[in-house]
């Protein structure tokens, strides 16, 4: 394999994000896309010349390509075919062609999942969890950023701002991660009173309070703005 970093091997540097890259020339829908991924803490770039996908792929050296098909100067199947030459980087189309034979193409073609549009970009994340998982030896969901020097590691319930643990309670620890698991939808307080059922601490509405004005003023400091939102009469989010 010619190309400056091999995905064959699967692996991968937990200091770096996940780069995926977007070839979609709905400027609308790849926007959105973006905009999505980066909050749950991908670096996400969309393709700017159509003409040099794969030049701008070896620019990149993402972790992942979301491919459209039906794009300008050459279809999504060539350029993952080009794409193939020189790695194994997952592929996964996002087409608004449903027939089964295009499926079979694309996959034929070197894709390894294929998105029918139009798609909940929830189902579309859920895809990708799904084929980073298999490609790379990590859990995709362990180290979840919130900017660039914080982020949530699941498994351990940690809180990380440069490189330091934020010391957290086990309430604190419950909560933070029912709302990381759910952002950037509503928790209610009721899901919320559940999630501490299992710590050590008396559960009250009042106990709830404390630990979320807690936990605000912990994530404020490494963020320097209120991460933890309130939704009237429905509950908290993280966005």
């Amino acid at each position: 394999m010619s190309a400056a970093v091999s995905y064959k091997t699967g692996v991968y540097n937990m200091n770096d994000k996940i780069s995926i890259m977007i070839v979609e020339d709905d400027e609308i829908l790849s926007r959105e896309i973006l905009i999505f991924l980066e909050k749950w803490g991908y670096q996400a770039a969309g393709t700017s010349d159509f003409s040099c996908v794969f030049e701008e792929f070896q620019t990149m050296h993402p972790h992942l390509v979301l491919m459209d098909i039906n794009l300008p100067y050459y279809d999504g199947l060539y350029w993952c075919r080009k794409i193939r030459e020189i790695s194994d980087v997952p592929v996964i189309y996002i087409s608004s062609r449903s027939d089964d034979r295009d499926k079979i193409m694309a996959i034929a073609q070197g894709g390894d999942d294929y998105v029918e549009k139009p798609f909940r970009l929830e189902f579309l994340k859920a895809k990708i969890e799904a084929i980073l998982r298999r490609t790379y030896q990590y859990k995709v969901k362990d180290r979840i950023y919130l900017n660039e020097d914080l982020y949530f590691e699941h498994v351990t319930s940690t809180l990380i701002y440069k490189n330091q643990e934020v010391e957290l309670t086990k309430s604190e620890k419950k909560i933070l991660a029912r709302l990381m698991e759910s952002r950037p939808d509503v928790v209610t307080r009721e899901e919320l009173m559940q999630a501490l059922w299992n710590t050590d601490e008396f559960v009250s509405d009042s106990t709830l309070t404390t630990v979320i004005s807690r936990l605000r003023s912990k994530l404020h400091g490494g963020c320097q703005e209120d991460l933890i939102r309130t939704r009237k009469g429905q509950g908290y989010y993280i966005q």
